[in-house]
């Protein structure tokens, strides 16, 4: 399960030591964390990470499986993660230390910054060989992040892209090695880890508020 470490000014929020799917439990513990990094009074920043071979897998689908009937809420519920990432009050990074798939690389892409493990790991949204369409919130999260012709690379083909062929292509913003990925995620925030919250909030909101209307619009079956 993730668990959160502040150090100062920055939360490293780790997402935890398995491919760190998003369970209902998962999602639960990771808002409540954010509350804790948005509602702290000092200086903040955040940065979440994985352990091991992922940072995020995304979606449970073995718990969706068994739930089925639960499935468009669960969506909702993914949805409200990503806009409240894309919208959170500090400065924030994903350090991807390993695969990030599907709406595990949608979280990734709901960060201002995104830093890359180097030498492992593939960075992919699968759906066009899963058959899985986007939903119209996702597609509108990925596509207020990149290029389209990024996007149309990356969103269309299933290619998996290791860290310095997703720098390239403008998935990820930098790479480094797996000893200092998280030194360089700290580094990449933590003198920004000072702007006023309520101003930057706001900034953000205005900045993506066409992909946050799509994903908190209800979605079919809702």
């Amino acid at each position: 399960m993730p668990t959160l470490h502040h150090r100062d000014p920055v939360f490293v929020l780790e997402l935890g030591a398995d491919e760190n799917r998003f369970s209902p439990e998962w999602l639960t513990t990771v808002h409540g964390m954010l509350d804790t990094v948005s509602e702290h009074e000092g200086p903040a920043a955040l940065v979440t990470v994985g352990q091991g071979k992922f940072y995020s897998n995304g979606l449970d689908l073995e718990w969706l499986a068994a739930h089925a009937d639960q499935t468009p809420s669960y969506v909702r519920d993914v949805h409200e993660l990503f806009a409240r990432v894309l919208t959170l009050p500090v400065p924030t990074v994903a350090a991807v230390n390993g695969h990030a798939f599907g709406a595990g690389a949608m979280l990734a892409m709901a960060h201002d910054v995104r830093v890359m493990r180097a030498d492992r790991g593939y960075f992919c949204f699968p759906e066009a060989d899963i058959n899985i369409p986007f939903t119209p919130g996702m597609a509108a999260l990925i596509q207020s992040k990149l290029t389209p012709a990024a996007a149309i690379a990356s969103m269309t083909t299933a290619h998996r892209f290791g860290g310095p062929e997703a720098e390239r292509t403008g998935l990820v913003d930098a790479v480094a090695e797996q000893d200092v990925l998280l030194d360089v995620a700290c580094e990449r925030v933590s003198a920004l880890a000072g702007k006023d919250k309520g101003t930057l909030g706001a900034i953000k909101s205005t900045m993506f508020a066409s992909a946050v209307a799509a994903l908190r619009s209800p979605t079919p079956g809702s």
